[in-house]
């Protein structure tokens, strides 16, 4: 797990990143695109990594602040890419035991700020579904140019389909060589379920050879590409 923008961003994976992020700024322009979600089909394809990262590319845009909220609370780590305990976070503000303030931390990189996940509840479903929780994101984002969403993998649980009414957008992670094809389908299909706007693909750990183009690591498939490409997935040209 490595903060690549903000350690060497002068790296190829850095500027793959800030290509997503041009991409992503482009499908802005009809709507607003300020809440995103990020979500796999399954465990270990590097959404907390991916969103970190892709967070910190933005807070790099003047002027702009940036939030990253951990609601993966099966399994948080965005804790983890910044070096901070998950002692409080998101579930504490929503149950009540700690003002929001107090929860929010600064991060090494200027203008991102971090919610971590808190306390592990044992129902998470439904504290993500609350009403507690549709008043929460409404009230911050008063305070935030971008906030990123990090979710659970939606294939596996429901957690990510309930977030995705947050979002204005959705980006679905894939890992290359690790992701089953069906899998991703599905969790494609749920996501359009409860009408998620997808607005595209990331391709991640991907290992191109020399002669390839292709040495970004990570490929973004975008909604107009989505049309010509194969249904459920997005495939390097």
């Amino acid at each position: 797990m490595q903060l690549h923008t903000y350690n060497n961003p002068k790296s190829h994976i850095s500027e793959a990143y800030r290509i997503l992020r041009t991409n992503i700024e482009f499908s802005n322009i009809d709507k607003n695109i300020k809440t995103i979600l990020m979500t796999s089909a399954q465990q270990n394809e590097g959404k907390s990594t991916s969103i970190s990262n892709l967070a910190s590319t933005f807070a790099n845009l003047e002027n702009k602040k940036v939030l990253i909220i951990d609601c993966d609370l099966r399994n948080p780590s965005v804790h983890k890419m910044f070096g901070v305990s998950n002692i409080s976070g998101l579930t504490d503000v929503l149950t009540g035991q700690k003002d929001i303030e107090k929860c929010i931390e600064k991060t090494k990189v200027k203008n991102l700020d971090i919610l971590k996940a808190g306390k592990i509840p044992p129902n998470p479903s439904e504290i993500l579904q609350s009403k507690k929780m549709r008043n929460f994101m409404e009230v911050i984002k008063e305070y935030y140019d971008y906030i990123f969403i990090d979710s659970p993998p939606v294939g596996i649980v429901a957690d990510a389909s309930i977030l995705a009414q947050y979002a204005d957008g959705t980006i679905l992670l894939i890992a290359a060589n690790e992701a089953d094809i069906e899998a991703t389908k599905i969790a494609k299909e749920r996501l359009e379920g409860v009408n998620a706007n997808i607005l595209g693909a990331i391709l991640n750990k991907f290992e191109a050879d020399s002669k390839s183009y292709g040495y970004y690591n990570y490929y973004y498939g975008s909604t107009s590409e989505k049309k010509k490409q194969k249904r459920g997935l997005f495939r390097r040209k």
